[in-house]
């Protein structure tokens, strides 16, 4: 008699499909093809596509903040969180889409929360301001990570950069004396950037705090 199929083994699946076809090429009947079964019998364990995707975009998330050091200073854990959500998230194709439009209340979700807001609360801030600020830091991450993996980084730019410099240099000044940042594409560098801007503000706003 075949067992019957885990949630985890549909998840999995989905992650295959995934890493193959993208968001676009993810669909249920698919998945259930991948694993000798009918399309209801998903059903079972989820209702909708939206709501098996819900699932990946927590599975993701399983390792984020699964390991802040006490006594950590609160740049340093903001710092981490994001980072780890950047790699959960380029550990998949399209995995930063997956999660984006996801409103999730798990035990992977409330952990990271926790960890950020907890981390705010002890360096003077409210736990509103906290918690809006641990939403903009994922914000961040996500959308950052969005344009990152929609980068072609087939040589297709060439054309594109070339077609920037010459009217940069006829009629843009300032965007021509910024041509070099144009020029590279280092995604490491610029997301620890603008990382940084926005823990400086955070910073500033703490030392504003009664």
């Amino acid at each position: 008699m075949r067992q019957p199929i885990a949630r985890e083994q549909i998840v999995g699946a989905a992650f295959r499909i995934l890493d193959e076809a993208g968001l676009e090429g993810l669909t249920l009947r698919k998945v259930a093809c991948s694993l000798g079964i009918r399309a209801p019998s998903l059903y079972w364990h989820f209702k909708s596509k939206q709501a098996l995707i819900d699932a990946m975009a927590d599975a993701m998330i399983a390792d984020v903040a699964q390991a802040v050091p006490d006594g950590q200073s609160w740049r340093q854990t903001l710092l981490q969180i994001a980072r780890e959500f950047r790699v959960a998230f380029k550990a998949r194709r399209d995995g930063a889409r997956v999660y984006a439009g996801t409103f999730l209340a798990t035990e992977n979700v409330l952990r990271v929360g926790e960890a950020s807001i907890a981390a705010l609360v002890g360096a003077g801030a409210s736990a509103c301001f906290a918690a809006t600020t641990a939403m903009d830091i994922v914000y961040y991450t996500m959308g950052y990570v969005i344009e990152e993996q929609s980068w072609p980084g087939d040589g297709s730019m060439e054309a594109l950069g070339e077609a920037f410099m010459a009217l940069a240099e006829q009629r843009f000044p300032h965007c021509w004396e910024a041509r070099e940042v144009w020029r590279e594409v280092d995604f490491d560098t610029r997301f620890e950037q603008g990382l940084a801007l926005m823990l400086d503000g955070i910073e500033l706003r703490l030392g504003r705090t009664p």
